[in-house]
Parts: structure tokens; sequence; C-alpha cells
């Protein structure tokens, strides 16, 4: 497996999702557990208000994880000042997520200068379980200085 040296701590990607996104109240959060070769691990803290019918998390809690902790996995290796969005977010849903914590991981499995792609996999807080599993891919954004760089470098 491909790994990709972080450029960013847990820290520093709190610090950056808190400014990237000042509107996302701070309730729905999830915290950064863990930065390292391997990818980024977050845990959403339970909240009520993300139940389905039937007592099991709704999946737009879990896709919009995935999608904030690819975000993350992103940042890590490429740094906070590329733009990065999403273009493909693939999800399979394979167990029920149970109303606790929800954990996920996310790692890189290619980077070039165009897109980002990775996968996610999230289990419920206590159980070694998998309820979902994610293929993500994310296009990056050229700045205006990455640009010119180019232009100079050419």
């Amino acid at each position: 497996m491909q790994t990709f040296k972080p450029a960013l701590t847990a820290e520093d990607l709190t610090q950056f999702l808190a400014a990237a996104f000042p509107q996302m109240d701070e309730s729905w959060a999830p915290k950064i557990l863990r930065v390292d070769e391997q990818g980024v691990h977050m845990v959403k803290p339970y909240e009520d208000s993300q139940l389905r019918p039937g007592g099991t998390l709704s999946g737009p809690t879990m896709m919009t994880l995935v999608d904030t902790g690819m975000y993350m996995a992103v940042a890590a290796v490429i740094g906070p000042e590329s733009m990065a969005v999403t273009s493909s977010l693939q999800i399979d849903f394979l167990n029920r997520a149970d109303p606790v914590d929800l954990n996920i991981r996310c790692w890189l499995t290619k980077l070039g200068r165009s897109l980002a792609v990775g996968r996610a996999e999230l289990w419920s807080a206590g159980s070694d379980r998998l309820c979902a599993q994610a293929s993500v891919t994310y296009s990056l954004v050229r700045t205006n200085k990455d640009a010119a760089k180019d232009a100079v470098n050419s």
C-alpha cells in the first residue's frame, strides 16, 4: 500500500477545518485523533439528531463524515494552501451504524497534479465491524499562485 507523508499535524488540521468552515457548528465538527502515513483517524461524537427511523445513524451523517474526513486526508498531505473539491463519492453501507460515536479512517491511494483518490472506513465506537466503506475522488483546484509558478518553471 502506498503511503503519503503528512505535511500537517492533527492540531494543524483542526485549526484548518475551523478556518475553512467557520459556519460549521462546533458540536458537529469531528475530532481529529491521529494523522500519520496511514491516513487521518477521526471520531464524530454521537448526537440524537443523527438518527434515522429504526435507531441507526443516518446515511447523510455518514456521507458528510466521509466527505469531511477525505477533505482532511487530502489537506494533511498537500497542506492548507490548495483547494480540493469532491468530484466523486461512492459509499457502501455494510452494517448498522449504532447510535454511538462514529469512527472514520481516511487515506489517500493516489495523489496526482489534478486529482486525489482515497478510501474511507467507518465503524461504530466499541465495534470492530465496519458499518460503511467509501471511495472518494477530489479535484485539486489550482490557485493562481500555482499556475504562475508552473508557467515560470516551464
